[in-house]
């Protein structure tokens, strides 16, 4: 019996898990909702140059709410991206739940703990009426910051610290939008604090939730949850695929997230985010990096651990998909599921 699935956003990410449903039998497409006015009613096998599927997609929310399907394949640009109501998202996420359908997200949502009491009882509340599930995941966040980390600790017979570091270039990333408009690279050091208040918000989030989960993971009570990030500037102006980040403007990020315990730093979360490789020396790093000191040390780095991230992030909410449709109702972690693995996906 096929698993019926609503797509929920035709860009990068969400094309790439529409490629997978209607390439796989055992799915089947029912529902597709946009938010380009310019992407209504065009066939959802369009988006990804396949024969047509008989789905037109739709912007009409409440169209969504009325289909019956199992599980809705959530992929939109984060609320807080493009600056619509920060809110929005669990709101979309809660009616979608109420309605009967399981979700997968890739917005967040990796452990809505950290989002606070408020907020998970909306989510667990939403999740009880509709008696369905809520999952969260992607990349990174999502597998890399906590769930890879945690495995690994399946090794060791005492922790002292871990490391986990992401080094990313986003000089090939053709997105104005996201790199300048939301990101705030090529903004001027004043402009750089408040132009991005709300970005900085939530991704700060993203990696608080990591936190958080690994903490539990580890059965680790922490003291606190520190914060703390930087900017690095243009010492030229950099041409990228975005556009130019003229000299003395922002050109890289470094996010530090700690969780504390004992009195040192025990979980460290850093994200460096540059324009360039060349910029911001100084915290040049591997692509990923996870660091546990203890007995044993464990220590494992990559640079090019994937050669397509957002493909990546979407076959993490895909495959997920069978274990969240069976799971009991409620919103449901890596803690809480089975192993999610690349089924059915192996080539003849």
């Amino acid at each position: 019996m096929s698993i019926s699935v609503i797509q929920w956003g035709t860009g990068n990410v969400g094309q790439a898990a529409l490629r997978s449903v209607l390439e796989h039998d055992n799915y089947e497409l029912v529902g597709c909702y946009v938010s380009s006015p310019s992407k209504v009613g065009v066939d959802a096998a369009d988006f990804v140059g396949l024969p047509a599927c008989g789905v037109k997609a739709t912007s009409d929310i409440n169209e969504i709410l009325n289909l019956k399907a199992d599980v809705v394949l959530h992929m939109p640009l984060s609320a807080a991206q493009v600056n619509e109501d920060p809110a929005k998202d669990t709101k979309d996420i809660c009616a979608l739940l109420r309605s009967g359908k399981n979700v997968v997200t890739t917005v967040g949502y990796v452990y809505p703990k950290a989002y606070g009491a408020d907020v998970l009882r909306e989510l667990e509340d939403a999740c009880a009426v509709g008696g369905v599930s809520l999952h969260g995941t992607g990349v990174n966040p999502g597998f890399m910051a906590e769930l890879v980390p945690l495995i690994f600790t399946s090794h060791s017979q005492s922790i002292k610290s871990i490391l986990v570091r992401e080094h990313s270039n986003f000089s090939f990333y053709a997105s104005p939008q996201i790199i300048f408009d939301v990101m705030g690279f090529s903004l001027a050091p004043e402009a750089y604090e408040e132009h991005t208040a709300r970005y900085r918000k939530w991704l700060s989030g993203l990696f608080e939730e990591s936190v958080l989960m690994m903490a539990d993971g580890l059965g680790l009570a922490l003291d606190e949850l520190t914060v703390e990030s930087e900017v690095e500037l243009a010492t030229e102006d950099i041409s990228i695929a975005a556009g130019l980040v003229p000299q003395g403007t922002v050109a890289a990020q470094r996010w530090e997230w700690c969780g504390v315990a004992y009195g040192r730093d025990v979980i460290r979360l850093e994200a460096i985010y540059k324009v360039h490789k060349s910029v911001a020396p100084q915290w040049q790093s591997p692509a990923w990096v996870c660091t546990i000191e203890g007995t044993p040390r464990l220590h494992f780095e990559a640079d090019k651990w994937t050669t397509n991230g957002l493909v990546g992030t979407a076959m993490r909410a895909f495959h997920a998909i069978p274990a969240v449709v069976n799971a009991p109702a409620g919103v449901r972690t890596f803690l809480d599921l089975p192993l999610i693995a690349g089924a059915n996906v192996v080539q003849q």
